[in-house]
């Protein structure tokens, strides 16, 4: 009997019950070798006097105790004393995800996948251990006030490498995988399925089969057609659709075959949702809806399955409620208010017009063909307003600017101010031209809008700046003072000597409590375009355009050069951060058009006499290998992406022949091979 002050292994200070669940209770201690607060999970007494129960529990338990992962809620230690078995584990603020979604309705297509992320890094980290969690569902996903998602109650799953457990149902059957609910074996695709269902939820706000018994449920996931998310909520796009119904094929073989898999694709939805890449079997090739055999119903119903009597015990307590509770909830209005998000209208699912074909996975109605034509008619539209936005992004990067969100009311007033400030700004008067400020801007950025007030610019390092690392910190002149036109302003840029990293710096800043709706901007400059993505949305942000462009900072080739709100600064939540793609230095070519003369400057070159000739530039590239005696040769290349070359000729030379003043002798010039060479600089072409 647990009881509050009762110190548990002699280090576990026992301080208040904070939940209980279906299976056990949950309890705050102080751990007083290591001093911190930590979760002691209690098994109950009906489960305590099983001992053939008992002993898988702690078996799996152990197991799962060595793993440690961000996205895991830690077993730190198991234990039992006087009968009382207990697992401790890291203590989590926050609440469940499934709490969450029941605040939210349904959650937006990025915080969905950014959080199903995080949940599959998890279980990536437990499968590559041989630790299968089978319990996958939202009651046992985490999230903290910070923002950090964890996957919680490994304690009752298996190892991979030991016999599945089939005396006691483990899972809810809501999340259950087909495999599961016939009894058969588990293993990393499982996770997945429960995956892709708790997926559905986060999308829908709903789960996809719901029944009056466990066993009706349950019987569903093996025979029925998961219904697509997208006919509850038209915003999914075709990628996160067709991730959800690949994570929830009856067939383990045809989902997703590792977390791994399943990670990049939710990666590259988030940068691209629109593209159809996700590789489904054809329909046609499963064949007819599969209808449970009548062993399998028998296996269900008897209890040789999944659904064991203690299950539906469990279950009918209250199926939704066993890590629900594992962690009280008291602190949910503070939570909220950190992580509120921006909900999302519900457009009106029987409008037949902007309904999306949502069974082309399935066979074809008779109105199929009428409604692909619409399809067609809402996706060309679609696509000629985003070529329509795109070009005008593209004609605002020209005139030196990037919009953001804040294009609205502003953007019309911005075209009278522009034409006023032509007499004061960029107008050379007799003190010249005022020095625009460029700081927290990438260096590119600065010499775009220093290049166009037509100053020269020349860069600096800041080894002293606390600004991450090619960031603008000064100038010289600094900002505000007055130059003539062509003078020279000096671009300091941060070294990120006395920064955090990136990374570092981005989850401080993500982590930093929002208040009244308002939200800090991350610093996303130098990540991976889908990393920026995930920082944006845990940040409560909109991830906006991703559009390639150069930059001088090879550092940075590959990685997000620029974003169109400046890291730190105040937004409203959701608001959208446009960001840009270096491809890395802006390219330069050269051009060489010359008339090769024969090599005069070389040792008794006879007109006539072949010549090989050679033109190589400094990184390599060859324009001309020839050999000839005709003079001049006529060069003509363009595109050479090296400044400066080197002209080589080959040739055989005859010394003449020499008398001996003294004997009258006459002897024979030597013959030997001559190389001569002349440095080439090349025009630049751009």
């Amino acid at each position: 009997m647990i009881k509050i002050g009762m110190v548990i292994g002699d280090r576990y200070e026992v301080l208040e019950k904070i939940g209980t669940g279906g299976m056990s209770d949950v309890y705050k201690a102080k751990d007083h070798k290591l001093n911190r607060l930590v979760a002691v999970k209690v098994l109950k007494q009906e489960f305590s006097e099983n001992e053939n129960f008992v002993s898988k529990f702690r078996v799996e338990a152990q197991s799962t105790a060595g793993l440690m992962h961000p996205n895991i809620v830690n077993v730190y230690d198991v234990g039992d004393e006087d009968g009382v078995n207990y697992i401790v584990m890291e203590l989590v603020d926050g609440i469940t995800l499934k709490k969450y979604i029941e605040k939210k309705s349904r959650l937006s297509v990025k915080e969905a996948v950014s959080i199903a992320i995080q949940v599959a890094m998890g279980l990536e980290a437990a499968h590559n251990n041989n630790i299968i969690h089978r319990d996958i569902k939202p009651q046992n996903i985490m999230i903290s006030k910070e923002g950090k998602v964890k996957v919680t109650d490994f304690g009752i799953a298996k190892a991979a490498t030991s016999n599945t457990i089939t005396s006691n149902v483990m899972g809810s059957v809501h999340y259950t995988s087909p495999e599961q609910a016939r009894g058969g074996y588990s293993d990393a695709k499982s996770d997945i399925y429960s995956l892709g269902i708790t997926l559905f939820e986060m999308l829908t706000g709903r789960v996809p089969f719901n029944g009056d018994t466990t066993v009706a449920i349950a019987i569903k996931h093996i025979q029925e057609d998961l219904p697509s998310p997208a006919d509850y909520n038209d915003d999914i796009p075709i990628s996160v659709e067709k991730i959800v119904l690949k994570c929830c094929q009856k067939s383990p073989d045809r989902r997703y075959q590792n977390a791994a898999e399943l990670i990049a694709d939710l990666k590259r939805s988030l940068i691209t949702p629109d593209k159809d890449f996700v590789a489904l079997v054809d329909p046609d090739e499963e064949g007819a809806t599969r209808v449970a055999t009548q062993d399998e119903t028998n296996s269900v119903k008897s209890g040789n399955g999944r659904l064991s009597d203690t299950e539906q015990m469990r279950l009918k307590e209250d199926a939704e409620r066993d890590y629900d509770r594992d962690y009280r909830d008291n602190s949910d209005e503070d939570y909220d208010r950190d992580r509120r998000r921006r909900k999302r209208d519900y457009e009106d699912e029987e409008d037949d017009f902007l309904e999306y074909d949502r069974n082309r996975y399935r066979n074809k109605d008779p109105q199929g063909p009428g409604r692909i034509e619409k399809l067609t008619i809402v996706m060309a539209i679609v696509l000629a307003v985003l070529i329509g936005f795109m070009g005008l992004l593209l004609v605002a990067r020209k005139i030196g600017f990037m919009g953001g969100s804040d294009a609205g009311a502003e953007g019309s007033s911005a075209a009278s101010v522009a034409s006023s400030v032509t007499s004061s700004d960029t107008a050379e008067n007799a003190d010249g031209i005022i020095i625009p400020d460029v700081s927290n801007k990438t260096y590119a950025e600065a010499v775009s809008e220093l290049n166009a007030k037509g100053f020269k610019v020349e860069k600096g390092d800041d080894a002293n700046s606390t600004l991450a690392k090619g960031v603008v910190s000064y100038t010289n002149p600094a900002a505000g003072n007055r130059a003539k036109s062509g003078a020279t302003v000096s671009v300091f840029v941060s070294t990120g000597a006395n920064a955090s990293s990136t990374a570092a710096a981005a989850a401080t800043e993500v982590s930093v409590a929002k208040a009244d709706g308002q939200v800090s901007v991350p610093n996303v400059i130098g990540m991976s375009s889908e990393d920026a993505v995930i920082t944006l949305v845990e940040a409560g942000l909109t991830a906006g355009t991703v559009v390639e462009t150069s930059n001088e900072d090879p550092n940075l080739t590959g990685k997000i050069c620029a974003q169109s709100i400046a890291y730190g600064t105040s937004v409203s939540e959701g608001t959208t951060i446009n960001m840009e793609l270096s491809t890395g230095p802006a390219s330069v070519t050269y051009s060489y058009t010359a008339d090769i003369s024969a090599p005069t400057e070389g040792e008794n070159y006879q007109s006539g006499v072949s010549v090989h000739v050679t033109l190589v530039t400094s990184d390599g590239t060859t324009l001309l290998n020839t050999t000839t005696s005709d003079f001049p040769i006529q060069m003509n290349s363009k595109g050479i992406t090296s400044p400066t070359g080197t002209l080589t000729f080959v040739y055989t030379a005859t010394a003449p022949t020499s008398t001996n003043p003294e004997t009258g002798e006459t002897t024979g010039g030597e013959t030997k091979e001559v190389t001569v060479t002349r440095a080439v600089t090349f025009t630049q072409e751009n």
